[in-house]
């Protein structure tokens, strides 16, 4: 007796669908990773500069906030490139 055609097709999607997510656990392209270390610094660099830039309009203490945020952004930024890269490497 020949298999049930719902359990062929079952089989198959099953193959198809490991298939797809064995190749989703790839690594990303180069120019992906760059993208995401760069995306994560400039991020950090702008966050931390427009905190500074409202702190500063607020309290009126123009331009020191915004150098002490913009480099409180640039440490975060570096840290974060730096654990990305770390991950990537695993």
């Amino acid at each position: 007796m020949s298999k049930d055609p719902f359990k062929t097709r079952l089989e198959i999607a099953k193959k198809k669908a490991f298939d797809k997510e064995s190749k989703k656990n790839l690594n990303p392209s180069p120019i992906g990773n760059a993208f995401k270390l760069s995306t994560e610094l400039v991020a950090a660099v702008a966050v931390g500069t427009i905190i500074g830039f409202i702190l500063d309009n607020t309290f009126g203490t123009k331009p020191w906030l915004i150098l002490i945020f913009f480099f409180v952004g640039v440490t975060a930024g570096i840290i974060n490139v730096i654990k990305s890269a770390k991950r990537m490497q695993k």
